[in-house]
C-alpha cells in the first residue's frame, strides 16, 4: 500500500528524512551485538583517514580537531555516570562520611559510564567519517605548522590521562572488566 502524496515540498522532504532515519536505526540495531566488528571497522575507518592525511601532506587541523574530539569523548567513556568526587563533596557538606562501599559487606555499585560503549564508537565513526569527507574539501586544508600540533596534544593527552589515572586510583574504580570476576545469577539461588 502506498502512502498519499505529500501537499507541499518540506513535507515530501520530511517524509523522506524519516524514511531515511529509520532505515539507519534499523542498522545501528543491527549492529548492536556485533561490539568487534563495529571496533574493527571504525579502526579501518581511522586508517584511512590517517593515510589520506599523510598522503595529501595536508589537513593537519582536521587531523588536530579530529584527536581533541576522541580524546574528550574517550575520557567520558572512561569516566562514572555519578562522579564519587561530587557525591562524597555532597555527603561531607551534609556532615556524612563517605559513601562509597569500602567493605564487602556493603552495597555492590557496577560502574556505570558517563558515555556507554555504543555511542561512544557511534559517535567516534560518526567523526572519522565527518572528518575523512573535511579532508577531501581545499577548504579545510587550513596551512599550520603541523609539529606544534602534535607536541600541544601529547601534552594535553598527558595531562588528561595523568589527572583521569589519578581520581581513578583516589575514587577506586576501573571502568574495564577485563579480569573482573562477573556475576553469576545461578549462584545465588
Amino acid at each position: 500500500m502506498d502512502a498519499p502524496e505529500p501537499d507541499t515540498p518540506f513535507a515530501a522532504v520530511s517524509a523522506q528524512t524519516s524514511k531515511f532515519t529509520r532505515i539507519y536505526q534499523t542498522y545501528l540495531d543491527k549492529s548492536t551485538p556485533y561490539k568487534a566488528y563495529r571496533w574493527i571497522g571504525t579502526a579501518v575507518l581511522l586508517a584511512l583517514f590517517f593515510a589520506r592525511i599523510l598522503y595529501a601532506q595536508g589537513w593537519y587541523i582536521v587531523c588536530y580537531t579530529l584527536g581533541i574530539y576522541l580524546l574528550n569523548l574517550f575520557l567520558a567513556f572512561l569516566q562514572p555516570k555519578f562522579d564519587p568526587s561530587l557525591t562524597q563533596d555532597e555527603s561531607l557538606e551534609d556532615g556524612g562520611e563517605p559513601t562509597l562501599p569500602t567493605k564487602s559487606e556493603e552495597e555492590f555499585r557496577p560502574f556505570i559510564r558517563r558515555l556507554p560503549e555504543f555511542k561512544f564508537w557511534h559517535s567516534a565513526t560518526r567523526a572519522i567519517t565527518l572528518a575523512f569527507c573535511c579532508s577531501w574539501s581545499e577548504i579545510f586544508n587550513v596551512p599550520v605548522f603541523w609539529p606544534v600540533l602534535v607536541v600541544y596534544f601529547i601534552i594535553l593527552f598527558g595531562l588528561t590521562m595523568r589527572r583521569q589515572i589519578q581520581h581513578m586510583i583516589k575514587y577506586r574504580y576501573v571502568p574495564f572488566s577485563i579480569g573482573k570476576t562477573r556475576y553469576n545469577s545461578r549462584a545465588g539461588h
